[in-house]
């Protein structure tokens, strides 16, 4: 049985913490030293069962984009559902609404998440390309479909090309092209290409000059290797898991074109940053590209599960019935979840918040690098996605401060604190509030950190 993480003065929380280990194996979630326990949250804030409010500075792996609970979206989702309390004709053990599933069925309350999420991404600039909406239930799901219709379209043409260092899923061609060649045995059809993180160490660095020239030779090095055998590359807009690095727009611009030149499928893997976390609706609109597949997932549905691959029909036209079919696509309680996020953006006062908010948190932010054991900040001007890098300092690893930094900031002062996912590649705290914390919110909770990490040093 796995050893639970205990904290001081967290009885119940302690309690729960206990229960997870006899019950559930510790590879289910990934490492954080705090473990927090939440039984309630809305907004910007979690509770813990002892009654102290976090700040979440995570939004669920950028997940909750509109926050916990909004009310606007919880009626808009129960409305899509149909649900009523009046039991279905005298039938008192039933409620009528929307079937919970509807397998190799139709329902119209996906058609209508398919035509808007469609339409939607098309009326951006870039997004003429995604027509048709391939429904899944998870993002590395999503991203695996997008990549066997890709495969489909010419069956001669079997090798991908991945970017390095960034997370597609665990499962599948999906892990395949995570990571880097040296991560795992690899599937032999996957060949990766660098990505940029020296020239996007830090935030300072955004207005330097780029050369995207090395990259070209590199993507030249491997049409001469393979030929006609390249079929598509799949990137991230920004690197996430890997420890959040935001390239420069020429790069992916760089990419891009090699595909359009050498008929290689693009596919933009947007899981993550879509739905506002650059600063626009999309990532594709931030750096000014135009993919023949992106792949959305997270914050489409603001915490019910749900992605989908969105793409060229004649891509997805290559796959024949069942092909690209699973129990849970296209179900009505994802498609209601979408559409009540749709609505919510629509209402046009998400990402004006998310810009004037995120202004505040990069300041904030920022200013933690007066502390001598952070390094760097790393993110996207106007969006609500940052990595912040610990360095080795007076005789603990970056490793070491990067955990100390969460545990800190969960500890908080008194009955307020900021919850943090643990590190991403072992000393990179990702900081990813939901796009609608406010002005006034930020400033709190950036006082907040810079105080508690101070005492650090």
């Amino acid at each position: 049985m796995a050893v639970s993480i205990q904290h001081a003065n967290e009885a119940k929380s302690n309690a729960d913490r206990e229960l997870a280990a006899h019950f559930e194996p510790k590879s289910l979630r990934t490492f954080t030293p705090t473990q927090a326990v939440l039984a309630k949250s809305a907004g910007v804030y979690h509770w813990t069962p002892e009654g102290r409010k976090l700040f979440d500075f995570s939004s669920g792996v950028l997940v909750a984009n509109l926050g916990h609970n909004p009310s606007a979206w919880m009626q808009k989702f129960a409305g899509y559902m149909g649900w009523s309390d009046t039991p279905w004709r005298g039938r008192d053990e039933y409620f009528s609404g929307l079937p919970l599933t509807a397998y190799n069925a139709l329902t119209p309350i996906e058609t209508q998440a398919s035509r808007r999420l469609a339409e939607l991404l098309q009326s951006r600039p870039g997004g003429n390309r995604l027509q048709h909406v391939m429904w899944a239930a998870s993002g590395s799901e999503a991203i695996q479909k997008a990549l066997w219709a890709a495969m489909a379209r010419d069956r001669s043409r079997d090798m991908i090309v991945a970017t390095r260092f960034g997370f597609h899923g665990k499962k599948g061609l999906a892990g395949a092209v995570t990571g880097s060649e040296i991560d795992r045995e690899r599937d032999p059809r996957v060949r990766f290409i660098g990505f940029p993180m020296k020239e996007c160490a830090d935030v300072s660095m955004r207005d330097q000059p780029f050369d995207p020239e090395p990259y070209r030779l590199e993507l030249d090095a491997l049409k001469h290797q393979f030929g006609r055998k390249l079929n598509v590359l799949i990137t991230e807009p920004y690197i996430g898991g890997g420890g959040s690095y935001h390239p420069h727009k020429p790069y992916l611009q760089t990419l891009q074109k090699f595909c359009r030149d050498n008929d290689i499928v693009f596919i933009l893997d947007e899981v993550q940053s879509n739905f506002g976390r650059t600063g626009d609706m999309f990532a594709f609109e931030t750096y000014g590209l135009e993919p023949d597949i992106v792949v959305l997932g997270k914050g489409l549905g603001n915490g019910v599960p749900v992605a989908a691959a969105v793409g060229l029909t004649s891509l997805f036209g290559s796959l024949d019935y069942g092909e690209g079919s699973d129990t849970w696509s296209a179900n009505p309680l994802c498609c209601a979840a979408v559409l009540a996020t749709l609505d919510e953006f629509a209402r046009g006062n998400v990402l004006e918040n998310c810009r004037r908010s995120s202004a505040i948190l990069e300041r904030g932010l920022v200013k933690l690098k007066e502390l001598p054991f952070v390094a760097q900040v790393r993110g996207e001007k106007g969006g609500m996605v940052w990595g912040v890098e610990m360095r080795d300092h007076a005789g603990k690893s970056a490793a070491d401060w990067a955990n100390a930094v969460v545990l800190t900031c969960y500890r908080g002062e008194g009955n307020l604190g900021i919850h943090l996912l643990g590190p991403l590649a072992k000393k990179v705290v990702r900081i990813a509030p939901p796009l609608v914390i406010t002005e006034a919110e930020a400033q709190q909770a950036m006082e907040l950190m810079y105080r508690v990490l101070a005492v650090c040093v």
